[in-house]
């Protein structure tokens, strides 16, 4: 009878763990998406739940920097999905022969051409802009306009921005050349290293902080960095956000440079359909809401509102550049940061 018994509860665990392992994927591929992603846990887990509520897919994920996620993938890491912020990165990937072409008219029907690759390799999920953040105290904002007016004499040690190293700045700098040429470019780079307030250091958030502490009077900064202060409890961020404001630079002509972002499919995806159906998530309605309150994101597609906080700063002209033409300026940009000495 005790045997019966003890076989009884056994068979009744077993069953629990297998029925717990097929609604959490357990081994079965079917059930299951892998994905690297760049983006901090808070905002993706939210997204990764909500996904799995409505499909039942669990999503396995690895959260590191873009060098560590490029770096498993190059050496056979199992991603189906690689999620990661800025198209350079995106760029980079796709020209390491590591993405799959997607075919999805969900994908290429809601996110406008100019955010997505010109072969469908990889897809921009949510916007910023490349804005200037100033010190309200030292500038009249009128005396703003251009990124390529920072490069005048009158910014002398007064421009804040981070290492050239950073994608942000790789992506100013290719922009800048699509739209200006190289030489241009290239003189235009030595006037922000001869106007920088300090060697760089750090990243956006420093700049910002800098820059409310009298340091700079203008920092070079993505507007999500800023939106997140601007809307935060915390006193001492509150007034850092009084002493600053946002301007748009380039709204008399090719309007301010607008990043993304993005996810691809991976070229060794084992559970492709299900990697296409999350990234086809990612830019439902309900996930782009999500990117837009916990992240201070704009939505990549058109007809979700922006946050509170990103509607006060009003509209604003952007680029038409489509972001896949910055490949072709990559390898300039890095030769112009280097021969320019922006470390």
């Amino acid at each position: 009878m005790k045997k019966a018994l003890v076989l009884a509860s056994l068979v009744a665990v077993v069953l629990i763990v297998v029925t717990f392992l097929y609604k959490n994927g357990g081994n079965d591929d079917s059930q299951v998406v892998n994905v690297y992603s760049s983006r901090k846990e808070e905002l993706v887990r939210t997204l990764f739940d909500e996904f799995t509520k409505n499909t039942g897919i669990k999503v396995r994920y690895v959260i590191a920097d873009y060098s560590q996620l490029l770096s498993r993938m190059e050496n056979g890491g199992e991603a189906d999905l690689l999620l990661t912020a800025d198209a350079v990165n995106l760029i980079l990937t796709k020209k390491g022969g590591l993405l799959s072409q997607v075919d999805s008219e969900v994908l290429k029907s809601a996110i406008p051409a100019k955010f997505r690759d010109s072969e469908n390799y990889w897809f921009g999920l949510t916007k910023r802009t490349r804005i200037l953040v100033y010190n309200k105290a030292l500038v009249d904002p009128k005396e703003l306009s251009t990124y390529e007016d920072l490069a005048n004499e009158k910014w002398r040690g007064k421009i804040l921005v981070r290492s050239s190293t950073s994608p942000y700045n790789r992506s100013l700098i290719a922009f800048m050349i699509a739209n200006d040429g190289f030489e241009r470019t290239k003189k235009w780079v030595n006037g922000i290293v001869s106007n920088m307030a300090r060697k760089p250091s750090g990243g956006d958030t420093d700049q910002i902080y800098a820059v409310a502490a009298g340091e700079g009077d203008v920092a070079i900064v993505n507007s999500y960095y800023f939106a997140r202060i601007f809307s935060s409890e915390d006193a001492h961020e509150k007034n850092i956000a009084d002493k600053l404001g946002v301007f748009f630079p380039n709204q008399d002509n090719n309007g301010v440079m607008v990043n993304i972002s993005g996810a691809a499919v991976t070229k060794n995806a084992k559970n492709r359909e299900n990697a296409i159906a999350l990234l086809e998530f990612l830019i439902s309605k309900q996930a782009q809401e999500l990117y837009a309150k916990k992240n201070q994101e704009y939505p990549i597609v058109e007809d979700v509102e922006t946050s509170d906080i990103l509607q006060s700063w009003g509209a604003y002209l952007q680029s038409n550049l489509p972001l896949s033409k910055l490949e072709e300026h990559l390898l300039e940009a890095v030769m112009i940061a280097d021969e320019c000495k922006w470390k």
